[in-house]
């Protein structure tokens, strides 16, 4: 008889096991790591130590990772890198964070309420009396540019010459604002808003609603599995009836009811997404759990008088979610493609709102301004390729069968 555990069960036999471990510890040269790295890995239990180390061999998935990660965290601070208010400011002896304070105009010399450090009055205020430091892009997500060369959309800067760049300057060429934190890397939409500082905000937001959705979508679907495949019977048979009129509800066409009579946000639409998206990780968790209820472990947990939901928690839950974890790249790919879609048919999030989405509809209104389509498909694309990519390498990772040498 099996003690109860909470270690997920492979169908690899033991020797042959332990036969990939060796393997593994050998081309890793345990021996020659370092004390902090053999520290980190000793607290690892074998199947872990393989899982990992099948993770990294696949080298596309594994630097994936780092790629999104490091795109991510760059992301998460998009306020100090493209932004419409300095990062500090030093006037008349006094220090001032911009960033994290709402100044009055009064404080430099003015006289509104809240202050537009790209007002030439306020710069020159302030350049005379101290200093100021920017973010590497002097705009945010909604900042509108009234220096652009052009009629909006306006082209990038590296497409124009430098009096071209610098024409709507009151000084022309040696004006001071005449730099590149000013210029337009990437051009500017229809809104003279500038691209780039769109699209890191845009990346941030889609990956944050992605992950959003993709956890409370495991919570719900996760739990809505577990207990069909535990209990079975009647509580399985109306469950499924239930999930399968449910999936056949046309969810587009909701999707684009609900949005069309509710004001359009973040939560309204993360509810709404939910409300659907949660049916995905049922059918895993299911199946899983119908495996693995009759186990010896489980009749023994019975027969000692465990309850249900510690046994579903702590001894088959852990199981079902080698099958879940290897599923939540996907569904975090299709979360984010989901809003991408509905901000370009106009029923995502609000209007201004930093959106790829957005940008790709522009780009489709806009054809005679090509950069606006390629930069957001540029940046879509490569969003879900290296999710892709992730999604691959953690299948790999918790594949009992897959062994790299």
């Amino acid at each position: 008889m099996d003690n109860p555990t909470s270690e997920p069960r492979e169908t690899v036999p033991a020797p042959e096991e332990a036969r990939q471990d060796r393997a593994i510890d050998a081309s890793a040269g345990v021996a020659q790591m370092a004390p902090a790295a053999r520290v980190v890995r000793s607290r690892l239990s074998p199947l872990n130590r393989r899982r990992l180390a099948n993770f990294k061999a696949n080298r596309r998935g594994y630097w994936s990772f780092w790629i999104f990660a490091a795109l991510f965290v760059v992301t998460l601070c998009a306020e100090v890198i493209a932004n419409d208010r300095p990062l500090l400011v030093e006037y008349k002896g006094d220090f001032y964070y911009p960033l994290l304070v709402d100044y009055p105009e009064t404080t430099f010399g003015g006289f509104l309420p809240t202050t537009t450090y790209r007002d030439p009055f306020i710069q020159e205020e302030i350049g005379n009396n101290g200093w100021m430091i920017w973010p590497p892009i002097r705009y945010s997500y909604g900042t509108v540019n009234n220096e652009i060369p052009t009629n909006a959309p306006s082209p990038p800067w590296w497409l124009l010459s430098k009096e071209e760049r610098c024409a709507k300057y009151p000084n022309g060429v040696s004006d001071a604002n005449c730099t590149p934190g000013n210029w337009n890397w990437l051009g500017t939409d229809d809104q003279a808003r500038d691209v780039l500082a769109r699209i890191v905000y845009g990346f941030r937001i889609s990956v944050l609603f992605g992950l959003t959705l993709t956890f409370f979508s495991a919570i719900v679907g996760v739990s809505a599995g577990a207990v069909q495949g535990y209990f079975g019977g009647w509580t399985d048979l109306l469950f499924q009836r239930f999930i399968e009129i449910w999936s056949s509800i046309p969810t587009l066409f909701i999707l684009l009811i609900i949005a069309s009579i509710l004001p359009p946000g973040f939560w309204i639409l993360l509810g709404i997404m939910l409300a659907f998206s949660w049916v995905a990780f049922v059918g895993v968790v299911r199946a899983e759990f119908l495996r693995a209820r009759n186990f010896e472990y489980v009749n023994a947990a019975r027969a000692l008088g465990v309850k249900d939901r510690t046994i579903i928690v702590r001894h088959l839950l852990p199981n079902a979610m080698v099958a879940t974890l290897t599923f939540l790249p996907f569904i975090l790919n299709g979360s984010i493609t989901t809003l991408t879609s509905l901000d370009f048919l106009g029923f995502g999030l609000p209007p201004g709102s930093p959106s790829l989405g957005e940008l790709l509809q522009q780009g489709r209104n806009n054809i005679n301004a090509p950069w606006l389509g390629i930069s957001g498909f540029a940046v879509l694309s490569l969003m879900l390729s290296l999710l892709v990519f992730i999604g691959e390498a953690v299948r790999d990772a918790f594949d009992p069968r897959k062994t790299f040498r």
